[in-house]
C-alpha cells in the first residue's frame, strides 16, 4: 500500500518545494496537491490520502479550519500545519486540532521529524 500526501498552499511555489523536500525524505509516497482547502476536500474525496502538510495562511478557509475538517473526516491522519506566523495561539490551535505546528520556511529536518512520526502513526493504525 503506497502512502500519500497532501500538500495545501495557495503559493505554487511553496507546494514545489514541500513536495521536493517530501519526495526527497520519503521517494516511495506519492504527493497530491490543492491550492486551497475547497481542493483539498475534493482531493479527499477522489482519493486516498494519508498526511496532510497544510498552509495556515490561505483565502477562504485557513490552515487551521481545514485541519478541523479533515481531523473530522479522518480521526487519525497525521495532519501539519505549516506557516511564518509563528505566534503562540496559533501553535495552541494547531495542537487543538491534533496537528503539529511546523515554521516556514521548511527544513529538512523539521519535516523529516513529522514524516518520521506520521509514518509510525500509520503503521500503528494499519496493525
Amino acid at each position: 500500500m503506497t502512502t500519500t500526501a497532501l500538500i495545501v498552499d495557495d503559493s505554487k511555489l511553496a507546494r514545489l518545494v514541500a513536495a521536493k523536500l517530501l519526495r526527497k525524505l520519503k521517494p516511495d509516497w506519492d504527493v497530491a496537491e490543492a491550492a486551497n482547502a475547497e481542493a483539498a476536500m475534493t482531493v479527499l474525496d477522489e482519493r486516498q490520502i494519508d498526511v496532510a502538510l497544510l498552509d495556515f495562511n490561505m483565502p477562504g478557509k485557513d490552515g487551521l479550519e481545514l485541519a478541523a475538517d479533515l481531523r473530522a473526516a479522518k480521526p487519525g491522519m497525521p495532519i501539519a500545519v505549516v506557516s511564518a506566523n509563528i505566534q503562540d495561539e496559533i501553535i495552541a490551535r494547531a495542537r487543538s486540532v491534533d496537528a503539529t505546528f511546523l515554521a516556514k520556511p521548511l527544513t529538512d529536518e523539521a519535516l523529516a521529524g513529522f514524516l518520521s512520526g506520521a509514518a509510525l502513526r500509520l503503521r500503528r493504525a494499519a496493525s
